[in-house]
């Protein structure tokens, strides 16, 4: 397959995300996700659709998915983003609110060849430092695990997997209060207007509250059972 250029590589790594976690890519939310008019998105996607092979497939009142050559295109540029993250945080000490613009730029212009040699350096890892898998050498990329913890019950005990990598201020916010991938929560309470949530969480004397925009940047799953509770 010819090279395909970032913004190429941009839309197929969006349509790939939108597909997989609503079904779908439709032009109101590509244009939304990428910050252009409807109309560009239009555009680009018949473009892709053209391409030999087509990279989408596009239904103008359905939206768009990628193709078999469009995925593969979409998982090499996150395998080697979520790979840059990690090397950033892990070697070049990046804060992890700092490093997914610096990825964004980086991952159109990396070969393939020093994505393996990072991937090798950092002992070929799973996940991201937001707690997002990695595509392997193969790009086998696990499915996508929890649900958003502004929808957990009062009372649930549950352990961060990921957190939503796109709001710097939130990453601060969520590294001072301790909710990183692997944490152990417990919802101690909720309130009925703005529904803030309290959190036990394990490791510090005094429960925190978040507020909605937070809770939705995190996602959990239940805790482990031989993992102590918070």
């Amino acid at each position: 397959m010819p090279e395909t250029s970032p913004s190429v590589q941009d839309y197929l790594k969006a349509i790939y995300h939108l597909a997989r976690r609503e079904g779908r890519a439709t032009t109101t939310r590509l244009a939304a996700v990428l910050g252009v008019t409807p109309a560009s998105v239009t555009g680009m996607l018949k473009r892709l659709m053209a391409e030999q092979p087509p990279l989408v497939v596009y239904h103008p009142r359905r939206g768009a998915t990628v193709t078999p050559a469009g995925e593969r295109v979409a998982l090499e540029t996150i395998r080697r983003h979520r790979l840059l993250e990690l090397f950033l945080v892990r070697v070049l000490g990046y804060r992890w609110d700092e490093v997914h613009e610096e990825a964004e730029r980086l991952e159109h212009v990396v070969s393939e060849q020093m994505t393996n040699r990072i991937a090798q350096l950092l002992g070929e890892p799973a996940f991201d430092p937001h707690g997002h898998p990695i595509p392997d050498r193969k790009l086998a990329l696990p499915a996508v695990q929890g649900f958003p913890l502004a929808q957990a019950e009062v009372g649930a005990r549950l352990q961060v997997v990921s957190v939503s990598d796109g709001d710097a201020a939130v990453l601060r916010r969520l590294a001072e209060v301790g909710l990183q991938p692997g944490a152990v929560v417990r919802v101690a309470g909720r309130t009925a207007g703005d529904h803030l949530l309290s959190l036990a969480i394990r490791g510090r004397a005094q429960p925190v509250v978040i507020g909605p925009a937070v809770a939705a940047a995190v996602f959990v799953a239940p805790a482990p059972e031989m993992t102590e509770p918070a």
